[in-house]
């Protein structure tokens, strides 16, 4: 009994220490914030439309607010103010009117997904606390701005005595996945095993629906949360609870330099663009077997299409996929007809949107859908998933007229390729011409009005 009644002391004794040290560093953060807005993006290397937001929120801040500074929390170790400087124009065509400031994070491993194999999405979640924690303890800004969707942090942040804001692209847990869970349905997210078992299907299910009871409980503590789409607004919405803090604010995109682009295309061969990350839920197997398919049912008087894969690998993994999808287009003998362009620059992309004929995407409950709006802009009539943002949002008539197609399955996107091909020159430039004026939507210049509009209260309240 004394040896148990010790133990139960010294336990409570080190959970008592703990809390007291966990306090004072709290305090002590509390203590020490910096008139700044401290931007939460671990990963500012992978050149999607989620680290073109965050530049654009920078320069939002320095063209609203010059008097407060701009701190990127980033596990990239070779970041510094003068190359992310850099890497916003060149990469995206976002000239910041100054330098943003480092803080590097050193325990980015905590949030990667191959440090969980299994229960990836509650590890990752735990794990952005952590990296949070190294982040808070290393610069408190007075407000702390997640742009990468890690809603867990938001209580410590809170804590920190931060205003805690978001722009959230898509929910870390939507309505749909738990729909999905309870129907079996297999996905990139949903493992076949699984899916195919009832035991192992009601047991994610429980998972699932805590985790959204979890995640609901630290999104409610956003001062302010952000979103990118109708669709993403209201999962959100649903989730967080926070209607009156929800706004919509459309992500920016480059319309106005691709709509400069000519309607014509001088291409002898008809190019099928996809730019997307080499990320599993983007589906480039489903576009490449529709490819495949449609070239095999190609009338003799049209054209033979290219098909050009243009994106960005963030690691091993999105490396092993893309060496994939070559070995899938010797497979289904369309090599010769299928180009890949990695790691782009900015420039390099506005080139090879200004040949494409067509834009084609596949993911799944695509939040909003960046590329498809940069498609039309361009002039490359888009082939979208019918879900989602692009289902919501973006390929919707403009003034009576057709601006793309929807499709889900390998058959419709195969047969939406082959009605563009069949269209002669002058649909081809009505369908084209809509969808660039209804990509104008969507501007670069309509995210800095809402953005600015969405975040200027909150600003100006503390700052005053």
């Amino acid at each position: 009994m004394l040896i148990l009644t010790a133990i139960r002391i010294l336990l409570v004794s080190v959970i008592f220490s703990l809390l007291v040290q966990f306090y004072l560093l709290v305090s002590i953060g509390r203590s020490n914030k910096k008139k700044a807005v401290g931007f939460f993006h671990p990963y500012t290397n992978d050149g999607g439309g989620g680290e073109r937001v965050l530049w654009c929120a920078v320069k939002a801040i320095q063209q609203q607010h010059p008097d407060l500074d701009c701190v990127i929390y980033t596990g990239d170790h070779d970041a510094s103010s003068d190359s992310l400087l850099r890497r916003a124009i060149d990469r995206f065509g976002v000239d910041l009117i100054s330098s943003p400031k480092v803080v590097h994070l050193h325990k980015r491993k905590w949030i990667e997904d191959t440090t969980y194999p299994r229960f990836t999405m509650i590890g990752q979640s735990l794990g952005s606390i952590y990296l949070s924690w190294e982040a808070l303890n290393k610069f408190v800004p007075l407000y702390y701005l997640d742009t990468s969707g890690y809603a867990f942090t938001y209580p410590l942040a809170w804590l920190f005595g931060c205003k805690v804001i978001c722009y959230t692209h898509y929910p870390t847990i939507s309505l749909d996945m738990l729909s999905r869970v309870h129907s079996q349905s297999s996905m990139y997210n949903n493992d076949t095993f699984v899916a195919n078992s009832v035991m192992l299907s009601r047991f994610k299910l429980v998972y699932y629906t805590v985790f959204s009871w979890m995640y609901g409980f630290v999104g409610s503590f956003a001062n302010l949360a952000m979103v990118n789409s109708s669709w993403t607004h209201s999962h959100i919405q649903k989730l967080w609870g926070i209607p009156e803090r929800i706004k919509r604010v459309y992500p920016p995109c480059d319309t106005t330099g691709l709509q400069a682009l000519p309607l014509e295309r001088e291409a002898k061969s008809p190019i099928i663009i996809s730019v997307a990350q080499f990320r599993p839920e983007k589906a480039h197997s489903l576009q490449l077997q529709a490819f495949a398919l449609s070239i095999s049912k190609l009338d003799s008087e049209v054209s033979r299409p290219k098909l050009q894969f243009v994106g960005s690998c963030r690691n091993d993994a999105d490396e092993v996929r893309l060496q994939n999808l070559k070995d899938l287009a010797s497979e289904l003998k369309v090599e010769d007809d299928v180009e890949f362009y990695k790691n782009v620059t900015y420039r390099e992309l506005v080139k090879l949107l200004g040949g494409a004929t067509v834009g084609i995407h596949s993911m799944i409950d695509e939040h909003f859908g960046i590329s498809v709006v940069e498609y039309m802009a361009a002039g490359a009539m888009p082939i979208a998933h019918n879900s989602a943002g692009p289902k919501m949002d973006i390929v919707l008539p403009e003034e009576g007229k057709e601006t793309g197609f929807l499709a889900q399955t390998v058959e419709e996107y195969a047969d939406a390729i082959l009605k563009i091909l069949r269209m002669s020159e002058s649909e081809k430039h009505e369908m084209a011409a809509a969808a660039r004026r209804r990509a104008s939507r969507f501007s670069e210049q309509r995210f800095y009005e809402d953005f600015k509009a969405a975040i200027g209260p909150i600003l100006n309240h503390s700052l005053g």
